[in-house]
């Protein structure tokens, strides 16, 4: 009797239908959303201002690869001294060293307070400032006089500007990456005989990455976009490059579309970059099996599953 009314209760939860909830304004919004993107891919095909043959003609030319490759140069070498800066200041504004922690609040108060074209045309123009640079004792002997013109170039002002200003932002960054290590890990490390530097190296970055590498991806892609501005430099980057040509040939629409889907190309490289490092670095990641073993198994699952069928 039992069974016979679980197989009947069983029957009536078979023949319950949920109803979805309907969401009209869902479907409208996508409507609207599809009619928008079918006008813009219409009139981007449509328009013959657009010149796609220029673009095309133009998308692998030399001088627009090697301004290209100048971009991604730019970015790299800002970014490993920003990073490298970030860390020693934000570093030192956490020491409770008032010096040192003034000076890091400083830096980062000026290199952020200041836009960053400015800062590059500043380093351009340090000679005015200092036509010779001197390395010495202060009011001391002098070991090494250098001119001024002759170090800071075009290639270098723009290395500095970029790297400088993103050394301030990396700062922010690593500091708030480390706040957020629970201090109950520092008493830890202390207890156990560590000295600070090595619960800096040991305990606390580690654990900080997962706060620090998503900004940090962030920065690197803006820094990608942002090395255009040393195109006011005169520096061949691919902004400065595409400019050279479109002021020859008058074609300045195909041109910024050229250098456009070479950003896109490159942003969205670094994208994927960003979020492998991400998910490699997050607390709930899964490392599942190693590839390796996996792929044993399914090769001796796949024999035997031959050998079965034969």
């Amino acid at each position: 009797m039992a069974t016979g009314t679980a197989r009947q209760g069983l029957r009536s939860d078979a023949d319950i239908k949920a109803i979805p909830v309907r969401r009209p304004w869902r479907w409208v919004a996508t409507a609207l959303v599809l009619i928008l993107l079918a006008l813009l891919l219409t009139s981007m095909v449509t328009n013959p201002r657009y010149r796609w043959e220029i673009v095309a003609r133009y998308l692998l030319d030399g001088s627009v690869l090697n301004g290209l490759l100048l971009t991604l140069e730019f970015t790299a070498i800002a970014m490993v001294i920003g990073i490298a800066l970030g860390v020693l200041f934000a570093v030192m504004r956490g020491s409770s060293n008032r010096v040192l922690a003034w000076t890091a609040g400083g830096y980062i108060w000026f290199f952020r307070g200041t836009p960053l074209l400015v800062q590059l045309i500043f380093w351009f123009n340090l000679s005015a400032l200092y036509p010779t640079i001197e390395l010495g004792v202060p009011f001391g002997p002098t070991f090494a006089t250098l001119d001024a013109n002759t170090l800071i170039t075009p290639f270098i002002a723009g290395v500095l500007g970029l790297a400088l200003n993103e050394g301030a932002y990396m700062a922010e960054i690593v500091r708030a990456g480390i706040v957020s290590v629970p201090k109950g890990q520092l008493e830890a490390a202390s207890s156990l005989g560590m000295s600070k530097s090595m619960t800096m190296r040991k305990i606390v970055l580690p654990q900080a990455m997962r706060v620090i590498i998503p900004p940090t991806g962030n920065n690197a892609i803006a820094m990608l976009k942002t090395s255009s501005l040393i195109s006011v430099l005169a520096i061949p980057e691919l902004l400065y490059s595409v400019q050279i040509i479109y002021g020859r040939n008058f074609q300045t629409i195909p041109l910024l579309l050229v250098a456009s889907i070479w950003y896109l190309l490159a942003t969205s490289i670094l994208t994927a970059v960003q979020t492998r490092i991400e998910r490699h670095f997050s607390p709930d990641r899964d490392p599942g099996e190693p590839y390796g073993v996996r792929l044993r198994r399914n090769l001796t699952s796949r024999r035997a599953h031959v050998k079965e069928e034969r």
